[in-house]
C-alpha cells in the first residue's frame, strides 16, 4: 500500500509521543525519518521504529533525553546526546557545524553517547542548504560486517555522507554505506519476499546468501558471515570498504569518544549504552575562491556528467542525489510504498505503545 509523507510523519509522531518524547525532540525526528522514506530510502525511515522499540524496552534509549553541548571553541564542538536518539542531536550538530563555518570558514562538530540517527545524506543537504560543502560520518552499534579475510564480525555499516552546492541544479549529495548496502535494506528486502543481489550478504565461509530471509538472520541474529565491506569479495577489492569502515569509525567515533562495539562482546550486544558516535564538518567555499565559483563549477561538472552518452538509452548518466530527487518527485505524487509485513509491525508496535493506528 502507498501512503502520503503526511500521513508516515503523523504515524512516526504518534508512537514517539506514546513513548513521552519531547515534542520539539518528535518533530525533529519524525521530519529526518520521513525524509528517508520520501527519498527512497526505505531502510533509514518509518521501517526503523522496530528498532528503537527494542532499543527502548532494553534500557539503552533514554527518548526523554536532550542534547547539550559539552564542549567548545570557535570552529568545534562536543554534544552529548544523552543516550537519545541521534536525530535531534544531529540537527544541532548539523546547524552548529553550519554557523561556525558561515562564520569561520570551517565548523566541526562531533555527538558522543547518541543512537541511530537515519540517513547521513539528511544532515549533509541541511549544510550544503547553507551554501557551505557538508561531510558526516558515523559508527554503528550494530557488527555486522568482517573485515577482508575473515568471517568475524567487526564493523558496521559505518556511513559517510558528502554534499556541496550549486547554483542552478540540485546539490551533490553523496550518501553511502562502508558495506556492500545498508543492513536495513536486507531487512527491506525481506519484507517484500525479494532475493539478495549475491555478494551483499556472505556466511561464514565467505559464500554469498541470496535468500532474503536467511541473509536477514546472517545480518541479525549469527555470530559469523554478514554484510560484505564495499567491493563484496576480496578479489572485488573489499579491502577498500574495509578501510573506510575503520575510517568512519575513527572520524565518527573515536574522535568524539563514541564506541567501537565489536571490543564490548558478541555483536557488541554486552555494553551497558550504545554510545554511537558522529561527526559533522561544514566547510565554506568563500573562504578558497571568490563567491560563486565553487558552485559555477560544480554546475558545469553536473551538465557535462549528464550529458555522457548512456550504455543503456532509457538509463541517463546520473550523479549523486539524482536517484533521492527522482524517487522523491514520484513518491510525494503517489505515495510512499510500504509492505504488508512493516505495516503489521507497526500496527503492533502501536498496539503495545497505545498510539492511534494510521496506516489503513
Amino acid at each position: 500500500m502507498n501512503f502520503e509523507g503526511d500521513i508516515i510523519q503523523r504515524q512516526i509522531s504518534a508512537i514517539l509521543s506514546s513513548w513521552s518524547m519531547k515534542s520539539e525532540l518528535i518533530e525533529t525526528t519524525a521530519e529526518a525519518m520521513v525524509y528517508s522514506d520520501l527519498a527512497g530510502i526505505d531502510s533509514h525511515g518509518i521501517s526503523l521504529l522496530t528498532l528503537y522499540e527494542e532499543k527502548m524496552l532494553a534500557g539503552k534509549l533514554q527518548l526523554q533525553a536532550e542534547p547539550r553541548i559539552v564542549r567548545e571553541n570557535a570552529v568545534t564542538a562536543l554534544i552529548d546526546a544523552g543516550a537519545g536518539l541521534g536525530h535531534p542531536a544531529s540537527v544541532m550538530a548539523a546547524r552548529l557545524a553550519a554557523d561556525k563555518a558561515s562564520a569561520n570558514g570551517l565548523g566541526a562538530v562531533g555527538v558522543t553517547n547518541s543512537h541511530h540517527f537515519g540517513a547521513a545524506g539528511y544532515y549533509a543537504k541541511m549544510i550544503s542548504d547553507r551554501r557551505l560543502l557538508g561531510l558526516v560520518s558515523c559508527n554503528s552499534r550494530m557488527v555486522c560486517v568482517p573485515p577482508t579475510g575473515s568471517s568475524t564480525r567487526i564493523f558496521g555499516t559505518n556511513p559517510i555522507a558528502f554534499s556541496a552546492p550549486a547554483h542552478k541544479n540540485p546539490p551533490f549529495l553523496l550518501d553511502m554505506a562502508t558495506s556492500t548496502v545498508a543492513a536495513n535494506k536486507i531487512k527491506a528486502y525481506a519484507y517484500q519476499g525479494k532475493p539478495l543481489p549475491a555478494g551483499w550478504v556472505l556466511d561464514e565461509n565467505g559464500e554469498p546468501v541470496c535468500d532474503s530471509k536467511l541473509g536477514r538472520e546472517y545480518v541479525w541474529h549469527k555470530d559469523k558471515g554478514g554484510l560484505s565491506p564495499l567491493g563484496g569479495t576480496a578479489e572485488m577489492r573489499s579491502h577498500k570498504g574495509y578501510g573506510l569502515a575503520m575510517m568512519m569509525q575513527l572520524l565518527g567515533s573515536t574522535l568524539s569518544g563514541g564506541s567501537f562495539p565489536a571490543m564490548d562482546g558478541p555483536s557488541g550486544r554486552l555494553a551497558k549504552r550504545d554510545n554511537i558516535g558522529h561527526f559533522f564538518l561544514a566547510i565554506d567555499p568563500k573562504c578558497f575562491r571568490p563567491e560563486g565559483e565553487f558552485e559555477n563549477d560544480l554546475d558545469g561538472m553536473i551538465d557535462f556528467l549528464h550529458a555522457q552518452t548512456p550504455i543503456n538509452p532509457g538509463k541517463p548518466v546520473l550523479v549523486p542525489g539524482d536517484p533521492e530527487i527522482h524517487a522523491r518527485e514520484e513518491r510525494s505524487k503517489n505515495g510512499v510504498p510500504l509492505a504488508a509485513a512493516l505495516i503489521e509491525d507497526i500496527r503492533k508496535i502501536c498496539e503495545r505503545s497505545g498510539a492511534r493506528f494510521l496506516l489503513r
